[in-house]
């Protein structure tokens, strides 16, 4: 999985560059609950909604309302400004 094309493709505007790989992993497990960053990286490696659910041992609406939630959070200017260099 590409972490930058993923977050590209989430977040409406960016300005400026994104950090490297593995600086990017450490923000998002600072950012997001335990389960937002399994959800979310589970959903943008292309994992079926089943292998979701048993990863994280829920609901498929409850995994859709986390993987939105985990969305609106990489939204936030506060977000953003730590993702980029």
């Amino acid at each position: 999985m590409n972490i930058e094309k993923s977050l590209l493709s989430t977040i409406d505007k960016l300005v400026g560059t994104l950090k490297e790989e593995d600086e990017l992993i450490e923000v998002l497990k600072r950012k997001f609950t335990k389960k937002e960053y399994k959800v979310y990286f589970a959903r943008e490696s292309g994992k079926s909604i089943e292998e979701i659910k048993e990863l994280v041992h829920d609901e498929e609406e409850r995994i859709e309302e986390i993987y939105k939630t985990a969305c609106k959070k990489l939204n936030q200017e506060k977000i953003k400004k730590e993702l980029i260099d």
